[in-house]
């Protein structure tokens, strides 16, 4: 194993290659996860090749994006929102995007807008089958182990976020001009075949869904109240620098569903990719004794960060760099981190206690805290899960603390997790199923069926 370690940055000026193979060999806890020594040092050896082979910007920010879509962990990549500026209007503000959104559902690019009718089902792209351009694309996305299907809803054109995964990596691989040449079989079966002019990033974030908050110190969930029924709407959990005050929206809204007398509670997570364990404040209106979060050993792969790797680590919090008496030595790869409390992390009770029935609508975006909460839900018993797998992993994620990794060469960042979660038992290499299966299929995009919610209200209806 010692062989696998990059040796030390020994250069005044290393070179942007030998920093990434350093720093994610020794900080990374889930590098051999899902991958052998072996089939990382080819990797890295990969990523080295296609680095050196071109100058451009482009290439490098795609050598770099395979590379850390092979470690197989969902919080490890380029993260567009983290480059700098050069590299935004370099790489992601050009005119070379697709004019409408759409859906992975299996192979197929499922049309969600009115650009093309709701429901068309894309053949081809210039002369590209979609499906080949799926194939293409999924080696690049980021998801944890072999959740293929989190892979496609990342490349799936939501209107949910700023940047999207699939504008930014397909002109990477194919390089377009400013129209596309599309095949498509409308919802009606008539064939289309058009050519459309391509946006860029302006026009995109300009059409994203009219639902999503763009001031981020307003709320960002709804409820609904119909009779004794109430929808939760959670379309995301990153609340990191948002001076909403979320916890008291929920001390509010969990009091007038009991004012109400609610006896079904629908959370709608299926946009919600994590973020805050905003979970916990609701898991602690379900249960009547404290819940205890067990099941998974915290480990990191260093108890303090190699000078030399420093500079280049840049974080929020310092003592990622030092972990100091909270890192104790587990075997010969990995130390145990000591969490909050000298005991196992458990949630507190709260009130007002909802006894009602609690669904939760699942969907591939889940993943880490979303992930989390419903793995919680289900094992405790809490409610239903009703929609489709969701993502993450059942073998454990990596996150928790982070440093973006500045390449001083390229300009480019890359985040590396630092807390591997490991589970205590054998799980297996997939994400949660729901209790009730609701597949969305290209003829519920076209009529507006939303199958995952009809199940829910059909509960205790």
């Amino acid at each position: 194993m010692a062989a696998f370690v990059a040796p030390a940055l020994h250069s005044a000026t290393p070179n942007d290659v030998e920093i990434v193979r350093r720093a994610y060999s020794l900080l990374h806890p889930g590098l051999l996860r899902y991958n052998t020594p072996r089939q990382m040092e080819a990797r890295f050896d990969r990523f080295a090749f296609e680095w050196g082979s071109s100058d451009a910007l482009a290439r490098k920010y795609l050598a770099l994006t395979r590379l850390l879509a092979g470690i197989k962990c969902g919080h490890s990549y380029a993260n567009f929102y983290n480059q700098s500026g050069r590299v935004v209007d370099t790489l992601f503000r050009p005119r070379n995007r697709l004019p409408f959104r759409f859906r992975w559902l299996g192979s197929e690019m499922v049309v969600t807008d009115e650009e093309l009718p709701r429901g068309t089902v894309v053949r081809s792209i210039d002369g590209r089958p979609t499906a080949m351009i799926l194939n293409a694309l999924l080696p690049l996305a980021r998801a944890d182990g072999s959740n293929d299907a989190k892979r496609r809803q990342l490349l799936s054109v939501t209107g949910v976020d700023d940047y999207e995964m699939f504008d930014i990596y397909y002109p990477l691989l194919f390089p377009a001009s400013d129209t596309f040449r599309v095949e498509a079989r409308a919802p009606d079966g008539q064939p289309i075949r058009t050519t459309l002019s391509a946006v860029d990033m302006k026009a995109r974030q300009a059409a994203r869904a009219t639902a999503t908050p763009t001031d981020k110190n307003a709320p960002q969930w709804t409820i609904a109240h119909d009779g004794k029924t109430s929808v939760l709407t959670m379309d995301g959990w990153a609340l990191y620098n948002s001076k909403w005050d979320w916890k008291g929206w929920l001390d509010q809204s969990f009091a007038e569903m009991d004012r109400r007398g609610t006896d079904r509670l629908i959370i709608d997570l299926r946009r919600n990719e994590g973020g805050l364990d905003c979970g916990h404040e609701i898991l602690a209106r379900l249960i009547d004794t404290p819940l205890i979060l067990g099941g998974f050993a915290r480990r990191v792969r260093y108890r303090r960060v190699p000078d030399d790797l420093l500079p280049y680590c840049d974080t929020w919090d310092p003592s990622f760099k030092d972990w100091g008496a909270d890192a104790t030595p587990y075997d010969a790869r990995f130390f145990n981190l000591k969490g909050d409390g000298d005991g196992p992390a458990s949630i507190a009770p709260k009130g007002p206690r909802f006894r009602g029935r609690v669904i939760v609508l699942t969907s591939p975006e889940n993943s880490s805290a979303t992930f989390q909460f419903a793995s919680l839900i289900q094992a405790n018993k809490l409610g239903t899960l009703i929609g489709e797998p969701t993502g993450g992993n059942q073998r454990g994620i990596n996150g928790g603390a982070f440093f973006f990794l500045r390449l001083p060469e390229s300009g480019l960042e890359a985040d590396i997790p630092l807390i591997g979660y490991f589970p205590d038992s054998p799980k297996p290499d997939a994400g949660l199923a729901p209790d009730v299966f609701a597949p969305v299929t290209a003829n519920d995009i076209a009529t507006g069926r939303d199958a995952a919610m009809e199940g829910a209200l059909a509960i205790g209806a």
